[in-house]
């Protein structure tokens, strides 16, 4: 049974457990679920939902290695992480990549970076 969450998002993915993978690893998240179509990830708080692109859309896109930054989206989901520098770490193990240290700048109190998820979504880290 799933547990409770305060806050979720739906992410599209071509290819689901790298992108599984990733977000699990690099925010700690639970696997609660997993259909071939399908990924709930949460912590007490969050839900993630990852949802595999369909075959006929997803023949049309096309992910490099390393990947090609989506900019032509309107959203950027932000996640608390512990450590940035931790987060960076992981994020490059597992298809991803966090921004240089130099590409770091303060937000509202927290320290902040910019990265891609291993299909190049743009996520943003903040670290208390």
């Amino acid at each position: 049974m799933a547990t409770s969450f305060h806050t979720g998002a739906v992410l599209y993915a071509k290819n689901l457990m790298l992108v599984k993978a990733f977000y699990e690893r690099v925010l700690s998240l639970n696997v609660e679920h997993v259909e071939d179509d399908h990924v709930v990830l949460e912590s007490p708080t969050f839900q993630l939902v990852i949802l595999k692109v369909p075959e006929h859309i997803a023949s049309s896109i096309e992910i490099e290695t390393p990947p090609k930054r989506r900019t032509e989206t309107p959203i950027k989901l932000a996640f608390e992480v512990p450590s940035i520098s931790a987060a960076r770490s992981i994020a490059h193990l597992h298809g991803g990549e966090l921004f240089p240290p130099e590409r770091e700048w303060t937000f509202q109190g927290y320290r902040v970076c910019d990265g891609l998820d291993p299909e190049g979504n743009i996520v943003q880290f903040r670290q208390p």
